[in-house]
């Protein structure tokens, strides 16, 4: 492997990994010389076990991490350590809550679509978002690398959920550059108040994009309950035939 490769593989600087190898080419040893000074308060085995509790438990903070690897070391040792690997405290991302089938859902509709490009032209996004305050404002801090890989695993990011908090829900849709009004919605969404706001806003829009000659339209929605609910599919089935469209799946 090259050093640069190295460098990736393992999370270390590319100039670290090229000394050390000119230090063993040149010494025909990996053993460090000795120095001067305080000796090492850890041994090898226990730094890697200060590394392997920190990326296993991730939110915890320093002070519990050490009484977890009841290590007789200060908290700037058990810092230290930590930073000879790479790794500190990070903010944790936040993102929505999916599962791992949401998720392989989610990627295996976006390989089936991958390809489209004009036929995006046609297609009528619809959705809702709750503009809320978050009744829970405290900052989250997670262990990890500097990575992407890392920062979105699912135990390193702050799950956002819709419930809690003060907040307004909004929808509104779009195709192509044309907007439809925005609606505000204050009850709770289930079958029949989905279909009322299909039918208030959706159709009409719809109808708007059929008289500014758009064909072939689609509309397209996520698979909350009230969307994917029998009721909701009788509606958009009668709606299709009525109106001139089709829905994605």
């Amino acid at each position: 492997m090259s050093h640069a490769d190295i460098s990736h593989e393992l999370h270390i600087p590319r100039t670290t990994i090229s000394s050390f190898l000119q230090r063993l080419d040149k010494r025909g040893s990996m053993e460090n010389l000795p120095r001067p000074g305080r000796p090492r308060a850890t041994s090898i085995s226990q730094d890697k076990y200060i590394v392997d509790t920190a990326e296993t438990n991730t939110h915890i903070p320093l002070a519990e991490l050490r009484d977890i690897t009841n290590i007789e070391v200060s908290i700037s040792t058990i810092r230290r350590r930590l930073r000879e690997e790479h790794i500190r405290k990070w903010k944790a991302a936040k993102r929505a809550l999916l599962t791992e089938e949401h998720a392989e859902k989610r990627l295996k509709w976006a390989i089936e679509h991958q390809h489209w490009i004009r036929q995006w032209d046609h297609v009528y996004f619809s959705d809702e978002s709750a503009i809320q305050k978050d009744s829970d404002n405290r900052q989250v801090w997670v262990f990890r690398h500097q990575n992407k890989h890392e920062k979105y695993d699912s135990k390193n990011v702050r799950g956002k959920t819709q419930a809690g908090g003060v907040s307004q829900m909004i929808r509104g849709c779009f195709a192509r550059t044309k907007l439809s009004s925005i609606m505000f919605t204050d009850e709770i969404i289930n079958s029949d108040v989905y279909i009322a706001i299909l039918h208030d806003n959706l159709l009409p829009f719809i109808d708007e994009l059929i008289a500014d000659d758009t064909t072939d339209i689609i509309f397209q929605q996520d698979n909350a309950r009230p969307h994917v609910s029998k009721k909701t599919h009788e509606f958009l089935m009668n709606a299709t035939r009525e109106h001139g469209f089709s829905v994605m799946k």
